[in-house]
């Protein structure tokens, strides 16, 4: 599932076709994907000029003249891609319509933005803008990690009374949003701890610590346009490459990076994910 950089990148690439642009025709081909389309969605998009395009956590937000925001999660295998834009980014034109195509947003520009989710378990939905922040995907997701409101002695905090292990605790959406296995061990291994380690017994040094590591690891893959290990594509249909610099993610039995390190990477399951990790530079 996209985690934070792959959504940004989503948003960003999305930004110069939306923003500012009215959508001309709204095009809604099936009444649900992981939930039921809201009542009405074609007619309520229709005529509508995106004012801004933000993203909070893994949702990317739509805030529309309407006085509404247009909620969209990627799921699994969802897609959001330009074609047809009048700025030159993108170098296709408007592709034949797929079957997967689930709603396609036709812009003044001339930009066609598509929505392509094969399984089905993304999801939109419209909201009033004013309350946003209460919807119930986003009441209680924790500070952005690139954000003010996430800095050390916030995370300290945090995780000062948390039993369960800190890979877990950097999982939960409540401490900070975003953030998605892939991201949590890379942001472990650099940090040198175990994903195994209790949160609770990790010094306040080493947890503050991981504040400018998060913002490190989450900078670097969206640089490099997020990580595409299946379904994930840029809006301009490319991949993403930061999957070619992971450190231990998905590397099981390989040797780790560390120079001296003669170990392998491990793979454990916790909470039916798995955490790769090196025993030997991880702590």
């Amino acid at each position: 599932m996209p985690e934070l950089p792959e959504v940004e990148t989503v948003r960003r690439g999305l930004a110069p076709a939306m923003e500012g642009a009215q959508i001309i025709c709204a095009q809604v081909n099936r009444p649900d994907l992981r939930w039921p389309f809201p009542e009405n969605m074609a007619q309520r998009l229709t005529g509508q000029t995106v004012q801004a395009l933000r993203r909070r956590s893994k949702y990317v937000l739509a805030d529309l003249s309407s006085g509404e925001t247009l909620l969209v999660h990627l799921g699994m295998s969802g897609r959001m891609t330009v074609s047809g834009d009048p700025l030159g980014r993108f170098h296709h034109d408007h592709p034949a319509p797929e079957k997967h195509d689930h709603v396609v947003l036709d812009m003044s520009n001339g930009a066609r933005i598509t929505f392509n989710d094969p399984r089905r378990f993304g999801a939109m939905d419209l909201i009033e803008t004013s309350t946003a922040d209460m919807h119930p995907l986003l009441a209680k997701l924790g500070p952005e990690p690139l954000g003010n409101a996430f800095y050390p002695s916030y995370l300290a905090e945090a995780l000062k009374f948390r039993k369960t292990p800190i890979k877990s605790a950097l999982l939960d959406q409540r401490i900070v949003a975003g953030l998605g296995n892939i991201y949590v061990c890379e942001t472990l291994y650099r940090a040198g701890i175990s994903p195994k380690r209790r949160a609770s017994n990790i010094s306040r040094m080493r947890a503050e610590s991981l504040v400018p590591i998060i913002r490190d690891v989450l900078r670097d893959a969206i640089s490099a346009g997020g990580s595409s290990l299946r379904d994930f594509r840029q809006a301009d249909g490319e991949l993403g490459y930061f999957q070619h610099s992971f450190d231990v993610y998905d590397r099981e039995a390989q040797p780790c990076r560390t120079t001296g390190c003669s170990d392998t990477i491990r793979r454990v399951v916790q909470s039916g994910r798995s955490s790769f990790y090196c025993p030997s530079c991880q702590r």
